[in-house]
Parts: C-alpha cells; structure tokens; sequence
C-alpha cells in the first residue's frame, strides 16, 4: 500500500509510503489520497489532518514514468481530484515534512494550515525545468507569500530553497530537528479535540475566503496551459532527457 491511513486520537493521519520511489505519487495514489481527505472530513471523530511521508523524504512528485502514460484530462486527472479534497477540507490540515518536498509536494503545503519541516528537508518547484508551468494555484500564492522576486526564483528558475527558508517566506510555521517534525506536528494536531470543532471550521473558512474565487480561477488556467505545455516538444525533450538520464538540450527550441 501506497498511501498509509490510520485514525488515532482525533487525528486521521494520511501517510504517502513508496520510499522505494523517493514517495513518487502515481495517478492510483492521487486517487487514494483524495478518498483519504474526503473520508477525514466526513468523519466526526476527526478533528484535524496531519500528511506526512517517510524519514528523509516527504514526496519526489509526480511519477514520471506514470505521469507520462497517463492522459492530461485536466479537471478529470487524478492529480485535480487529490487537490479538490486537499482544498475542501474544512478541518485543519497539519503537514510534516521530514525531507525533500519536490513539485507537488511543496504546492500541496501552500493548501495546509501548518507546516512543520525538519531542518534537513529541501523544497523546490522545477515546472520550467521540465517545459511544464505551476500548478495547484502556486502562481498565484507564491508571489503573495514572498514577492515577486523571490517567486521568480523559485519558479521560473525552480531554485530549490531550505526548511529555514519556507518558514521566512511563510510557507512553514517552524524547522525542528527531523525525529522531532512527526511529533510536534502530531501535537499541534491533537491540539483541536479541545477546541470547538464548528468554530474551528468557520474561523479556517474565513482565513481562505478572501482569495478563494482567485485560487480556483488561477488553478484552472494553470492547469489548461500545464496540459498544453505536455504536448510541447520542449517538454518531450525534458521526460526524454529524464529517462535517458542526461541534460536536457533545449537550445533548438
């Protein structure tokens, strides 16, 4: 199994487990963790969600080797129905990060309440890199979180940026050691059965509304022109590159 579920205390915790793969998610794991959040959020005895992966690695991204195989059907990939859930969760949504958190894995974090990285983790957002553009409406929060500059960095170079670097540019609430990420972000978690749950869940409401018609907005003009750029020969050139384990050679285009 793939995507790991247990419910303890409150708290449904939703563990990606492909450490063979570096935690590459696949489209069957996309749909697991979308079923993982929607059965949170209809579980009453739920009182937050904590998402994590394994010791060094929170997630790779996408599976390439998948990810080419499968289709581009846009609102109907799997990948759209994980960040629907992701997004619709009405209770909080604690991550920890005990690693690397490449490509989606950094974007999906932008969608969560807390964050918790360990001092060793490293993100990074690489879309350009393989002829792609954001997704998961990054283009649109990452210049509000740490400006344009900085943006400009991190997507249209895909620098790859530290622990301590999310928490300066908001996207982390704190760097701990990593045997401590899992357990101070169980914690904070577990903090919420004592919190009144219909509060809780007006209060995450309100903090998103103000940019919730935006976000859904720009995440499907991302996701119209991330399907055409699949199509682009500079992006075939970029998977080729990935498979042939070489540099891509993007001086033609």
């Amino acid at each position: 199994m793939t995507i790991k579920t247990a419910t303890l205390n409150g708290v449904a915790t939703i563990e990606i487990a492909r450490p063979e793969k570096k935690n590459a998610i696949t489209g069957a794991m996309y749909t697991q963790l979308a079923a993982a959040f929607d059965a949170a959020r209809e579980d009453d005895a739920v009182r937050a969600v904590l998402i994590t992966g394994q010791p060094g690695i929170f997630t790779s991204g996408n599976d390439i080797d998948d990810f080419v195989k499968r289709p581009a059907s846009l609102e109907e990939a799997p990948s759209f129905a994980f960040m629907k859930a992701l997004m619709g969760c009405d209770k909080p949504v604690v991550a920890a990060v005990t690693g690397a958190a490449i490509g989606i894995g950094t974007t999906m974090l932008l969608h969560c309440d807390f964050v918790y990285v360990a001092d060793e983790a490293r993100l990074a957002m690489p879309f350009v890199s393989l002829g792609l553009v954001p997704e998961f409406g990054s283009s649109l929060i990452v210049p509000q979180l740490m400006g344009n500059a900085r943006a400009a960095e991190k997507l249209l170079l895909g620098d790859p940026f530290s622990g301590a670097d999310a928490v300066e540019f908001g996207i982390a609430n704190a760097v701990l050691p990593a045997s401590e990420v899992v357990k101070h972000a169980r914690r904070v978690a577990e903090r919420f059965n004592t919190l009144p749950p219909g509060a809780v869940r007006e209060t995450k409401r309100l903090l998103r509304r103000h940019r919730a018609e935006a976000l859904l907005e720009t995440i499907r003009i991302e996701g119209q022109a991330f399907g055409a750029r699949l199509q682009t020969p500079e992006a075939k050139e970029a998977f080729s590159a990935f498979f042939e384990k070489r540099k891509p050679d993007f001086s033609r285009f």
